[in-house]
């Protein structure tokens, strides 16, 4: 029976997130030997007593003892320290994002660790298994209707025009921003705006065919409030907003980075982000002005001379963390047990098991053959 290694995190102070005692009672027939980290959930109110009398093989061991194991599960993806500490041949169940991260792809591939990138498990119609996309919409247009009612004297008036949201991207996520928006994201919001007989939300949903449109963007940014990115992009190294169109935003516009994507400089190159110009925000800090640090900390080559409110964050998930590991213990317990019963290169395309095919594609051999082909 293979043994698992479940490491605490540490981005950032306000990164609570860890798995709950409920989902480790679904592994009590699966695993012989579960491994957490001392103070494992302790940040979200757990202790070890929770965890064991949930189930009674889960010791409490060292970080360093937690990345030995034979599968390691860390939902944010660890350090190179963190990585320095996994051994050949243990397969990592991580956010590993291939598509945007080619340095930590090849120092995994050197060290012979097994990658399974939650964020590329797919079911047989190629959608996202281990997928918070409610959360990650949510959160983000609720902060910025939350930073709208500060800054406009307006919100609660029943004479102000529609608020206009314009999303960027039409994905589950663009989706789920959209269904948010249209509720202002907040129950008690929502409640008091209806109380008013307020103007609602107009909200607009931009395809890559108005996008790669200037002469339309320019209009539609004009009269829009609340800019959403919420885009998936072929190639990281191309912006789909130049920072000079953000001329065109309202002085008091909000940017809401749902994607998060962080500048990433290369030997030759920068991977940006879609909206050029805006910086990346943390569980730390997710609401970012203009006169602010990080601001300052984007790359020198990036034109941010246009500067807006930016509300960002690269763990949009975790702003409720309880919530948030809920639903990830569920997606991700069939996940773990079909790791614990058969090894991933024992699991093909063409497998008649279902989960067998989706923890395939989340592995280098398929992104690297099928993935990037595309």
């Amino acid at each position: 029976m293979k043994s698992l290694g479940f490491p605490s995190m540490y981005k950032e102070e306000n990164e609570k997130r860890a798995f709950l005692p409920d989902f480790f009672a679904g592994l009590a027939n699966t695993a012989d030997e579960i491994f957490l980290e001392k103070g494992y959930g302790s940040k979200m109110g757990f202790d070890e007593k929770d965890y064991t009398e949930k189930n009674n093989k889960i010791s409490f061991v060292s970080k360093e003892e937690c990345y030995s194991k034979d599968i390691v599960t860390v939902l944010r993806a660890p350090n190179d320290d963190e990585l320095d500490l996994i051994s050949a041949g243990t397969v990592l169940v991580s956010m590993l994002h291939y598509p945007t991260r080619e340095k930590r792809n090849k120092k995994l591939q050197e060290k012979g660790i097994i990658g399974v990138s939650m964020d590329s498990i797919r079911d047989d119609f190629m959608h996202r298994i281990v997928f918070n996309a409610q959360g990650t919409s949510t959160n983000g247009i609720e902060s910025a209707f939350h930073e709208m009612e500060k800054v406009r004297e307006d919100f609660y008036t029943s004479t102000r025009e529609p608020i206009k949201v314009s999303i960027i991207g039409m994905g589950l996520v663009g989706l789920n921003a959209a269904r948010a928006a249209s509720k202002y994201a907040n129950a008690d919001i929502n409640h008091r705006m209806k109380s008013i007989n307020a103007s609602g939300v107009i909200i607009t949903m931009l395809p890559r065919n108005i996008t790669s449109d200037k002469a339309q963007m320019m209009l539609i940014l004009k009269y829009t409030d609340i800019l959403v990115d919420a885009s998936t992009r072929d190639n990281p190294y191309e912006y789909i907003v130049r920072n000079d169109m953000l001329a065109s935003l309202k002085p008091n516009c909000i940017i809401v980075d749902l994607t998060a994507d962080p500048y990433i400089v290369d030997q030759d190159m920068i991977q940006v982000k879609a909206i050029e110009g805006i910086p990346t925000g943390t569980l730390d800090k997710y609401i970012i002005y203009k006169d602010e640090k990080e601001y300052y900390d984007i790359p020198d080559k990036i034109n941010k001379l246009h500067k807006r409110t930016v509300i960002s964050c690269d763990a949009w998930p975790g702003v409720k963390p309880r919530e948030c590991m809920k639903l990830y213990g569920i997606q991700l317990l069939p996940i773990i047990t079909k790791l614990v019963e058969k090894s991933v290169d024992e699991m093909k395309l063409d497998s008649p098991y279902y989960f067998e095919r989706a923890i395939f594609k989340s592995t280098f051999e398929y992104f690297y053959s099928h993935e990037q082909k595309q």
